[in-house]
């Protein structure tokens, strides 16, 4: 497993754990939300590295 997909990993699990914190998904449905909420991060971050330092949805600074 590479940086980028530890990072990835790491990630997905605290927003579950926030998400369980704050009672908006339960342990229960975990393994139906996991999957989701790690394939959302992963599309989210930019491959190859080439838009590192930019903020999402924002043009260059």
């Amino acid at each position: 497993m590479d940086k980028a997909q530890k990072e990835i990993l790491q990630t997905a699990k605290e927003l579950t754990a926030k998400f369980i914190e704050t009672r908006t998904i339960s342990p229960n449905n975990f393994a139906e939300i996991f999957p989701v909420i790690y394939r959302v991060v992963r599309e989210t971050v930019p491959q190859g590295g080439t838009d590192e330092g930019k903020t999402p949805g924002r043009g260059p600074r």
